[in-house]
């Protein structure tokens, strides 16, 4: 903390903040003429913008602008020890009632920002942490931006993510003060920039150790006494690029082009961005701001919005939660079996993110191998990016290690199994890990199909069993599958679902059953598009109609990717488990004969070299196919749809999910359902429940009994109860 502030805390000088209750936000004024602006919401851990604290910074804001000449600068900081501004509370949007109410919140912080920025003397923010969505947008409203070089350093809009848009001046500001092309990719994605980058990028002024951060911060203040900010430099390449007519409407119609492709038309808050920030370079700020507030109010009010905004807050719900009565074991190590690319997926998150050394077992020295191999390529692309040093990897790799026997595994906390699908060796390995491992070690299984009460038939200790469902490639997909069986003990649910939170991960508690959820749900998604496939409509044509519905993948890649060997493994269980709504057309054999494993064998229903893939034409004759499109996309895709949005209420009704939003969050991270329709539960509250009874009846009377409603739907729709009150 810098010496002027300590002084003036000890001279206890004029605070202008509200008497009467804690305030978020306390002006301090330092013998050297220097303000001091901090934030410190009540009650909360994350600083947040709140619709009430307008009065207050309306308070502070006065009395700044009557200081004028008394005053050399402003520094505005945090108080909370890990962040700056996590940006506004989203919550006030769900009280707003039209899109007017909403335009009226993001006129209201730009109005608050432009007084900050209006302010005749130098303004610093001094960040530390996420300084995210309204929280850069105050930053941006300053002259300076200094940061630190934390890893908890974290700077962007991410508006987008939660189907709106950048309201109080970001979609301004930013492009003004970097460039164009490089705010549009910030703005359109919403990604978060780690400190150097947002240094390199211009977005900050000063990236610096957390010690000196408000003395350098000082700093700017002293050096530019009196003077505001001076126009940025630009660069000729970007006068020629976006400060022309044509430059800007080449850019905006590329820009368009690549949205387009990503969103497919779901996502409206992307061309809200595109047309907000081209109107405000072209027709000035003022007109910027006035379409950003128009553009933000109307879509606080779309479904896509609310949809995504469930997500967060459901998200937001679950990191609270530890899916059980107990306190969670701490986990000082951990042990892998096997070290495929799931072995290897999760000795990874284990290290990088849970920070926990890894022991990894496998039946020979070259899986070991293999797996660290995995492991250095995905280090060494942090160290590339400098994300991490040299020392850094090192380091990670060091606390990775392996071999073919349980040497070390009687220290380990938790094993975590990833072998094959096999429920002989299943039971085998927890039967090594209860003769190696310590008493209160737990064995978490990572199964993606065996039921665990199968799995744990012999164990001696059930009470320490678990499954560990991750999905692949596990550093990338944000999902964990945890379930105990009818013995796992309360400690070992805590402990699992506190470790899969710890390697980066949303963990769901689903039942004890053969496919638990996500594969249960996804099961029949992927046996109808096969049976679209066998009415002769084209590999491409079906993929397009499900990605053009939102999902990130088409069903016929997505087996390709899985492989289809998997998926022979996987239905069998499932019918033998579930019962015959389970038996898809019986397609794997005959493409298993021939070769086609998916990717991983260069050849499934696509062909691929490197990463280019396209649909292998020979797949058709071996299927005895004419290829002939018949059928529109949207009929495509709901075909496809309405089995699995049958099957995830069935997944409610049997207690396989706890609620219908562990089911939205178990789709949407799980297997890709589209965020923007909020998961399954959420996309047939909009539709309407009995809307969607009959459009299952009308289904079931043209492609068979398998579209029939189930009894859970009928209950619901005779009750009129939706999923979500």
């Amino acid at each position: 903390m810098s010496d002027a502030i300590k002084q003036s805390e000890d001279k206890q000088p004029e605070n202008v903040a509200a008497e009467n209750k804690p305030a978020a936000f306390n002006l301090i004024i330092d013998d050297q003429k220097i303000a001091w602006l901090s934030i410190d919401v009540p009650g909360e851990k994350m600083n947040t913008l709140q619709a009430e604290f307008a009065e207050e910074m309306q308070v502070i804001l006065t009395e700044l602008k009557k200081s004028g000449s008394s005053v050399n600068g402003l520094i505005i900081h945090s108080l909370k020890p890990d962040n700056f501004v996590a940006g506004a509370d989203v919550r006030m949007l769900a009280a707003c009632k039209t899109a007017g109410e909403a335009e009226a919140l993001a006129k209201q912080g730009q109005e608050m920002f432009q007084a900050l920025s209006d302010l005749p003397y130098p303004v610093v923010a001094a960040i530390h942490g996420p300084c995210l969505g309204g929280g850069l947008e105050l930053a941006l409203a300053c002259d300076y931006r200094v940061c630190t070089d934390s890893d908890k350093t974290r700077l962007g809009l991410p508006e987008v993510q939660l189907g709106l848009l950048p309201g109080s001046g970001g979609t301004q500001r930013l492009p003004r003060l970097i460039g164009l092309l490089p705010s549009l990719d910030l703005i359109l994605t919403g990604k978060q920039l780690r400190a150097k980058k947002a240094k390199k990028l211009g977005v900050v002024d000063a990236c610096v150790p957390d010690t000196v951060l408000l003395d350098v911060a000082k700093s700017f203040v002293d050096k530019h006494k009196g003077k505001k900010n001076a126009k940025r430099k630009v660069s000729t390449k970007e006068k020629l690029i976006s400060q022309t007519g044509l430059g800007r409407k080449v850019i905006f119609e590329q820009a368009a082009k690549k949205t387009n492709q990503k969103t497919r038309g779901n996502y409206p808050a992307a061309d809200a961005i595109l047309e907000v920030i081209r109107h405000g370079l072209e027709k000035g700020f003022k007109a910027g701001q006035e379409l950003e507030a128009k553009r933000f109010g109307e879509l606080v009010m779309t479904s896509e919005s609310n949809s995504l905004r469930s997500i967060f807050f459901a998200t937001t719900e679950m990191k609270k939660e530890n899916g059980s009565s107990a306190e969670p074991a701490k986990v000082g190590r951990v042990g892998v079996l096997g070290g495929g690319l799931m072995g290897a997926g999760i000795s990874h998150v284990s290290v990088a993110k849970a920070k926990v050394p890894v022991r990894i077992k496998d039946v020979s020295n070259d899986g070991v191998l293999n797996a660290l191999k995995y492991n250095y390529k995905l280090f060494e692309k942090q160290r590339k990016r400098r994300i991490l040093s040299k020392a850094q990897l090192q380091s990670k790799m060091m606390q990775m290690s392996g071999g073919t026997d349980f040497t070390t595994f009687n220290h380990t906390d938790v094993v975590i199994e990833a072998v094959f699908e096999d429920l002989d060796l299943k039971q085998k390995m927890v039967a090594d890990i209860e003769e190696n491992a310590k008493e209160s070690t737990i064995f978490a299984t990572n199964t993606s199909s065996l039921p665990i009460h199968q799995i744990v038939a012999k164990a001696s200790r059930p009470e320490n069993v678990i499954g560990l469902h991750y999905f692949s490639p596990v550093e990338k997909m944000p999902l964990v599958e945890v379930i105990p069986h009818d013995k796992t003990s309360e400690e070992t649910i805590a402990t699992v679902v506190a470790l899969a939170k710890k390697q980066g991960k949303t963990p769901i508690v689903v039942k004890d059953c053969a496919g638990f959820y996500v594969n249960r749900i996804l099961a029949p998604y992927m046996n109808e598009a096969a049976q679209v496939l066998l009415t002769g409509e084209p590999i491409e044509q079906l993929d397009n109609a499900l990605l053009n519905f939102g999902f990130p993948v088409g069903p016929i890649t997505l087996l390709d990717e899985v492989g289809v060997d998997i998926g022979a493994k996987i239905m069998p269980i499932l019918v033998n488990e579930l019962g015959a709504r389970f038996q898809g057309p019986d397609v794997f054999d005959t493409l298993l004969n021939d070769g086609r494993k998916g990717r991983k064998s260069g050849k499934g229903f696509y062909t691929y070299k490197g990463k280019k893939k396209e649909v292998d034409k020979s797949v058709y004759k071996l299927l005895k196919l004419t290829p002939e499109s018949t059928l529109a996309e949207k009929d495509i895709a709901m075909r496809c749809v309405l089995p699995m949005l049958n099957e995830a209420v069935r997944c409610l009704d049997e207690g396989i999910i706890r609620s219908p939003r562990d089911g939205d969050i178990g789709a949407i991270f799980g297997i890709g359902f589209p965020p923007f329709l909020g998961g399954p539960f959420r996309y047939m509250d909009q539709i309407g429940i009995k809307n969607l009874i009959e459009i299952m009846n009308q289904h079931a009377e043209r492609y068979g009994d398998r579209f029939a409603p189930c009894d859970g739907l009928l209950t619901r729709a005779g009750l009129d109860k939706p999923f979500y009150e």
